[in-house]
């Protein structure tokens, strides 16, 4: 995999707004349905900075599965409909990855992870410090002319530089 177009990027913090997914792996077939919900809700937010990308926000956060955010970030202005949620994520170093069309999602993921540990980064872990996956937080950019069976779109996973322990 190319990781020429691999940048580390720090992006500000801001407000998301859509639905909540939880739930294990063997459920993650129903994840779909709250993804092409949020996509066609997308209108009715009119304070959306860019109604063009989706995002998808999943923290692995239990054993057997995960937490994920469908969602589009929104200025402050923006109301809160009834059925969905608000939603924070704060300003972060991130390693950016375009993943293409027509490539391994999982292996993406893997070079991702492995490039870390060649790099002197590590992923972000959530203050409870437990890890139930390798990248515990994974965010995604989805434009919205993707295919949905053989998507493109741009991964950002949360890292921390290693910090260098001195032999004493």
């Amino acid at each position: 995999m190319e990781s020429q177009d691999w940048k580390i990027a720090e992006i500000p913090g801001y407000r998301a707004l859509g639905y909540k997914w939880e739930g294990s792996y063997a459920e993650v077939g129903s994840l779909k349905e709250v993804i092409y919900r949020m996509s066609d809700r997308v209108n009715e937010l009119d304070f959306a900075v860019n109604p063009e990308t989706q995002l998808g926000l999943s923290y692995h956060l239990r054993p057997d599965g995960f937490v994920h955010y469908s969602a589009y970030e929104v200025t402050e202005d923006q109301h809160v409909p009834e059925d969905m949620v608000e939603f924070f994520v704060p300003r972060m170093t991130y390693l950016t990855v375009q993943h293409q069309k027509g490539q391994n999602i999982g292996q993406t993921y893997e070079s991702i992870f492995l490039w870390m540990g060649e790099n002197g980064y590590k992923p972000y872990v959530h203050v409870d410090g437990k890890v139930f996956d390798k990248l515990p937080v994974k965010h995604e950019r989805y434009p919205h002319n993707r295919d949905l069976e053989d998507p493109h779109f741009e991964i950002l996973i949360p890292i921390e530089k290693i910090s260098q322990v001195s032999n004493q």
